[in-house]
């Protein structure tokens, strides 16, 4: 393990120059202090992973500087290191929470495996405790304490020290991308970047360019070369979201990505190695997309080594009044007063089916709060009875075209079908498009084209 930051107390200048010089050679970043006082000036100012100090120094000893580290609460590992070692001082130097005790003169291979054992160990739990914290304050985001939550959570915490790939599946205002975000932060990737990219958002003839990049010249328009998102992503992570939308070719050079970590820019025949993790998501059922065609079965045995499936909300309705409550706070911000809901509104809320789910219940809270003016909420700030209850229209069997063109009959027939499905989804393009069998991005063109916004 290279790269952390270690602390050398020791008031031998020669001894501590020695130290400083084999430790650095390991890949360490290195700080001295020549006494005790002097190491805990400079950890109130700077942490570090690791404390390496002589057990023998005047004013205050190796094991007083643990003690005193320890009354501060301050766990940082630490080894002991002496030429004039007792059984008396390694018992007690132990009982403080030291990781090792270590005689002069000592074998330098044997230095280097305890500070590796410790800094994987210091590395270890510091992982954990933010795991903790994490599940503590709802993920990095997420609220709720359902049984269904937790078992995300436990899920989260299980693929995010690996670089495992990733597939999460759920419906659209689950949060996919936020538990994504989630394992890139919990993981040793959480310095490099985390690059999301909506396969369903951009066009299929762009979305090569965005993510394999160009060189100079290799189309026209491409006037100079261009990274693309998986040589942004180098060193962190990709989140390739609603993966079934990506074309099926383009899925086929993915597949190359991810089995030989290499990729070529459009107009080059250069391999680049990159080092990347890829998590990828979507809101379609993956076996029924391999069976559209809209999904290439190897890549989803590829993406799909590690699986998690979100919860839709009417799943957790435990969640909903602490999800009201946190939006309520959210966009009450900057307002002298934060409003209260009433309890037959709180209720209504919580027997609501959020075919949108929380993506659906923010945007509901949102609204809700510039209707009431900051004041008392209650149902008239909600509309959702005339949304849940209303009777769904049914398809027409028997259309009457009045003599016109086949393709205006088609068209006619194709609005009112469209119509439709709006209204039995509540105006969710995403099931409507599922409900219609047809891309999310015809649909949107389709409501264009029909002036059905």
């Amino acid at each position: 393990m290279t790269g952390q930051q270690i602390l050398i107390v020791d008031d031998e200048a020669r001894m501590l120059r020695v130290l400083e010089i084999m430790l650095q050679k390991m890949g360490h970043d290195i700080s001295c202090a020549s006494n005790g006082m002097e190491a805990l000036q400079s950890l109130q100012e700077t942490p570090v992973d690791l404390v390496v100090s002589d057990l023998r120094m005047p004013g205050m000893d190796g094991i007083e500087l643990l003690n005193q580290l320890r009354a501060q609460g301050n766990n940082v590992p630490f080894i002991i290191m002496t030429a004039h070692g007792t059984i008396q001082s390694a018992v007690e130097s132990m009982k403080l929470g030291a990781c090792d005790y270590i005689l002069r003169p000592f074998d330098m291979e044997a230095l280097e495996l305890s500070i590796n054992r410790i800094l994987a160990t210091g590395r270890i739990l510091r992982q954990n405790d933010f795991l903790r914290r994490e599940l503590e304050k709802g993920w990095e985001g997420f609220i709720g304490e359902s049984p269904a939550m937790h078992k995300v959570y436990e899920q989260i915490r299980l693929v995010a020290p690996n670089k495992t790939t990733a597939l999460i599946t759920g419906e659209t205002g689950t949060g996919k991308e936020l538990v994504a975000r989630a394992i890139h932060r919990a993981s040793p990737r959480r310095d490099k970047l985390f690059v999301p990219i909506n396969c369903a958002a951009i066009p299929a003839d762009m979305l090569e360019s965005e993510l394999f990049g160009y060189e100079k010249g290799a189309f026209t328009g491409a006037h100079k070369e261009r990274i693309g998102k998986f040589e942004l992503a180098h060193g962190g992570t990709i989140f390739l979201d609603e993966l079934a939308e990506m074309p099926v070719a383009l899925q086929a050079k993915l597949l190359r990505v991810l089995q030989e970590n290499v990729i070529e820019r459009l107009g080059s025949n250069r391999s680049i190695p990159i080092d990347i993790r890829i998590i990828a998501a979507t809101n379609r059922d993956p076996q029924a997309a391999i069976a559209e065609n809209r999904l290439r079965e190897d890549l989803y045995y590829r993406v799909n080594v590690f699986s998690l499936e979100l919860p839709p909300l009417r799943d957790r309705k435990e969640d909903i009044p602490a999800l009201i409550h946190y939006f309520i706070a959210e966009f009450s911000k900057g307002s002298s007063s934060m409003p209260k809901i009433t309890e037959d509104a709180l209720s209504n809320l919580q027997q609501y089916a959020w075919p949108g789910n929380v993506r659906e219940l923010r945007n509901v809270m949102e609204r809700a709060i510039v209707l009431s003016g900051g004041k008392q909420l209650d149902m008239t700030h909600f509309p959702l009875g005339a949304n849940a209850t209303k009777e769904k229209a049914p398809l027409q069997d028997n259309l009457s075209f009045d003599g016109m063109s086949l393709n205006c009959a088609i068209e006619t027939l194709e609005a009112k079908m469209i119509a439709a499905a709006l209204h039995n989804t509540d105006d969710n393009k995403t099931k409507a498009a599922r409900l219609l069998d047809i891309s999310e991005r015809s649909l949107w063109y389709k409501v264009k084209k029909y002036h059905l916004e």
